[in-house]
């Protein structure tokens, strides 16, 4: 899931249908809690699996890029236990330059929830869900970042009725002299609503530190702060659609001039 990435665009028709609503963004930032960059900290259920088959880009100028055709799979492997793999296809577009298209990087996590809600009272919920990013895509093709990336997130999370608001943050491991990369921070926060017994609407907030150096100068890059908007539509116990955009509220021309996602969750 998903924190910082290399801005994501879709030159072919049928992709850009499938992907205006989902986002993923800049060269430091990785995916989250579908359909939010922020995650939550509940894992699947023990023995139960969770997949998402996405589609997910951003815009900043001069470039679009995101993730073709990517899947999340999570399983509950334990009580409080989650595992997670996450392989993709990533795509690149840059005007003047050629169309890119092919493996993106590859995302492995754990899920440990260490603290239980408690319904009635004030008590959250709680996990640890560190991430290991491994180097499959082509860095020089603009499809992956050319290195191993690691993050280190805390995430709460309360019930309250049709609301739920969850968020935190972390630390990511993403320093890289060679491709200009510096470690960074991470934090958002999501509120959201059921709004009908198969629609659930809501929306985050996120700020992201500076997570790569313009080399030759090495100066930072500029902080990304921003917003997403997106729901859940349940089609029935198994299948269900999520979708979500949004952009940046700060240095958006460099971060996130507009990202999307757009999602299939199956769950068995």
């Amino acid at each position: 899931m998903r924190i910082a990435r290399a801005p994501s665009c879709r030159a072919l028709p049928v992709f850009v249908a499938a992907n205006v609503v989902f986002g993923i963004f800049m060269p430091t930032m990785a995916r989250a809690g579908p359909p939010f960059r922020t995650d939550d900290p509940e894992p699947v259920d023990h023995q139960h699996i969770e997949m998402f088959v996405y589609s997910d880009g951003a815009h900043v100028r001069g470039e679009t890029s995101g993730g073709a055709l990517a899947v999340d799979f999570n399983y509950g492997a334990a009580p409080n236990l989650q595992l997670h793999v996450g392989p993709s296809t990533a795509f690149d577009a840059t005007p003047g330059a050629p169309f890119h298209l092919g493996l993106g990087d590859t995302e492995l996590g754990v899920k440990y929830r260490f603290l239980q809600e408690d319904k009635n009272g004030a008590t959250p919920m709680a996990s640890f869900y560190p991430l290991l990013e491994l180097s499959t895509g082509s860095q020089q093709r603009g499809l992956g970042e050319g290195y191993v990336r690691a993050f280190l997130p805390l995430w709460v999370e309360k019930n309250f009725g049709d609301w739920v608001t969850y968020g935190g943050g972390g630390y990511w491991l993403n320093d890289n002299s060679r491709f200009g990369g510096r470690n960074y921070l991470y934090a958002g926060w999501t509120l959201q609503r059921k709004v009908t017994s198969n629609l659930s609407l809501g929306g985050e907030l996120f700020f992201q530190t500076a997570g790569s150096v313009q080399l030759p100068t090495n100066l930072p890059s500029p902080d990304n702060l921003g917003f997403n908007l997106g729901g859940i539509y349940d089609l029935d116990e198994h299948n269900h659609l999520l979708a979500s955009a949004g952009r940046g509220l700060l240095n958006a021309r460099q971060t996130n001039l507009f990202s999307w996602y757009l999602a299939w969750q199956l769950t068995y």
